[in-house]
């Protein structure tokens, strides 16, 4: 029996390192880590151990409640969204920056806040970046002033309700089915209020007061280079028939030895190549699409040979032409259509007529594996075409453009009330108690795709179903560290350190401080809805270890909510920094150097807001 313990429990801590390992080096897809986890989770199911859960008790997991009420939070929030909600708030903002940069920024990240709280933060970030790039220049203040703080904005407001992220509904689910307190309700709508709210405060002021003076001055990439080729045009050259130049190689002919011309793309047979351009073997009729100073374009036209330019003369192909080109910084969306798709695959030559000059992810500069990479959300793209061109993949919302603050769109006003009206009901009905949430928000999600405030296919398009794996995977995992006794082990290494040094009227108070040091530093390493999985029932078990009661023990799980989303010192702990992470210009050190505050001012804050309330300090 002994030996069977140590097995399981050996089994139990190789299954956790590994999945941890997997999701912070990022070379296998989140979805695919889940899927192996479950799966080797199930393998051991064969073995029968006793202290392994059975195939029945995994299989139970996915009648959660939890999972449920998350795509029905992520369909509303969807519909919120495409009824331009928060684009119709932002047409106020330019209005406000006459106040003054401080004024402004108390107003926008109080705003910000508010609609993370009912919200998926992840939108409103989103459709907020290129407005704030827009109207730093009212302000005169670099855009890396402000795009940080409103990452931390959706934090702040996130960390106040049941719904302000996903973090909170999975919580709830797990405190409900603890088996140490079986009595426990699920979380109530504003339970983490009294806790969020004030340190929403604190967190706001703070990035009000010194976020200016301690931000790096620093500016979007396509800004930059913007700058730099402000005048290059769009430009396109045919192989003319039997010319000498058939069958060379790009890098051997005349045109790469122009300078201020750069070659973009190969066009053949109305498809673009994927190819290394350079090694490529030019055939009759290929089309050069090319990027030209307007010095280069003059030297290209009277020096290039086996080529001709523009519509010299009629070549009974579509009118090749020469256009004024811009440069624009486009970040791929969530839920976008290009997610999971090379470059190739995306084609965005032949989609959008645009030229993608770089790739950055996460701050690194991928230009180098432009063919093989697969497009992720929150990826950023250098495109260079023409206006016509910027302003078709504006309309297709598969991406963010950075260079405009988006418009107000003309939307009908009925579907905009009732997905409003549709938030409104799951608070109500949530706070009320007249329904479980996963009921309410499912509820909502089939009233909007009725009202036709969003389709069906974009419904389910809104959901991220590698998240949702994600959950189940470590929901399973939980469970088998609860049965193996690893989450024992990890809670009494909790009591330990507590009670080591420490009299006993501190050690509540210790343990609280340890577990949420624990829970913030998992977070920044996995996602914070893995982090929740593991913690909530660690949590749990060490409030019984403490022999505290049912209401002292949601002090704990409350501790870990605000742990697991307050993730401010890195660009890769919570996913709205990693949208700002390249769009601002940031390093990774700036994410340290700044959010090391707002992360001790969560620690503390909590620690005495939770001790407080609980009466957890001594007398």
């Amino acid at each position: 029996m002994e030996d069977f313990f140590q097995v399981e429990l050996i089994l139990a801590f190789i299954l956790l390192v590994g999945a941890i390992t997997s999701f912070a080096l990022e070379k296998v897809k989140i979805e695919i880590t889940s899927i192996s986890l479950l799966l080797a989770l199930l393998f051991f199911c064969i073995f029968r151990m006793e202290n392994w859960p059975t195939i029945n008790e995994l299989a139970f997991i996915f009648t959660s409640e939890a999972p449920l009420a998350i795509v029905g939070m992520f369909m509303v929030s969807a519909a919120l969204s495409k009824q331009g909600i928060i684009e119709r708030f932002t047409s106020y903002l330019q209005e406000l920056t006459r106040l003054g940069f401080h004024p402004f920024l108390l107003l926008l990240l109080t705003a910000v806040a508010c609609f993370s709280a009912f919200i998926n933060n992840t939108p409103v970030v989103v459709i907020l970046l290129p407005v704030a790039i827009a109207l730093s220049r009212s302000l005169g203040v670099a855009s890396s002033k402000l795009l940080i703080p409103i990452s931390y904005a959706s934090i702040f407001g996130g960390c106040c309700t049941l719904i302000g992220t996903s973090t909170n509904i999975l919580a709830s689910g797990l405190m409900s089915s603890s088996q140490f307190y079986p009595n426990m309700e699920p979380m109530k709508m504003f339970e983490l209020t009294k806790i969020g709210f004030p340190l929403m405060v604190l967190g706001i002021i703070f990035v009000i007061i010194f976020g200016k003076r301690l931000l790096p001055e620093r500016e979007a990439l396509s800004k930059i280079i913007a700058d730099i080729d402000r005048k290059e045009f769009i430009s396109e050259a045919i192989v003319l028939q039997d010319s000498a130049i058939v069958g060379e190689k790009v890098k051997n002919t005349s045109i790469s030895k122009v300078q201020g011309v750069r070659l973009l793309d190969i066009v053949r047979n109305g498809k673009t190549l994927s190819t290394s351009l350079s090694d490529e073997e030019l055939k009759e009729g290929d089309r050069l699409i090319l990027s030209c100073k307007p010095q280069g374009l003059i030297d290209a036209a009277r020096e290039v040979r086996g080529f001709k330019f523009f519509d010299q003369i009629d070549l009974g192909i579509e009118q090749i032409n020469t256009s004024e080109a811009i440069m624009v910084e486009a970040m791929v969306r969530p839920s976008s259509g290009l997610l999971s798709k090379t470059l190739v695959d995306a084609d965005f030559r032949g989609r959008f007529n645009l030229t993608v000059v770089a790739l950055h992810r996460r701050g690194k500069n991928l230009q180098l594996r432009l063919n093989s990479l697969k497009l992720q959300t929150g990826d950023t793209l250098l495109l260079l075409g023409t206006e016509s061109s910027v302003e078709s993949l504006r309309d297709s919302r598969e991406a963010v453009l950075l260079d405009n603050a988006p418009l107000p769109v003309n939307k009908k006003p009925m579907r905009a009330v009732l997905a409003v009206g549709a938030l409104g009901v799951i608070v109500t009905v949530a706070t009320m108690g007249l329904l479980p949430l996963h009921a309410a928000a499912l509820f909502a999600a089939g009233l909007l795709i009725l009202g036709k405030s969003i389709s069906f296919k974009e419904a389910i398009r809104s959901v991220e179903w590698n998240l949702l794996l994600l959950i189940y995977s470590m929901l399973a995992l939980g469970l088998v560290m609860q049965k193996s006794g690893a989450s024992a082990i990890m809670a009494e290494l909790i009591k330990t350190t507590t009670t080591f040094g420490l009299s006993s009227q501190w050690q509540v108070i210790g343990a609280l401080f340890i577990l949420y040091i624990f829970t913030a530093m998992m977070t920044e390493l996995l996602s914070n809805n893995a982090t929740i999985a593991i913690m909530t029932p660690v949590a749990l078990m060490v409030a019984f270890q403490f022999g505290l009661t049912t209401n002292e023990a949601r002090a704990f799980v409350l501790t870990c909510c605000i742990a697991a989303s307050a993730s401010f010192m890195t660009p890769i702990g919570y996913q709205t920094n990693t949208f700002v992470y390249t769009v601002g210009g940031y390093r990774f050190k700036d994410f340290a150097k700044f959010g090391i505050w707002p992360m001790l001012i969560y620690l503390f804050g909590t620690i005495s807001i939770v001790g407080w309330l609980w009466d957890f300090f001594p007398k």
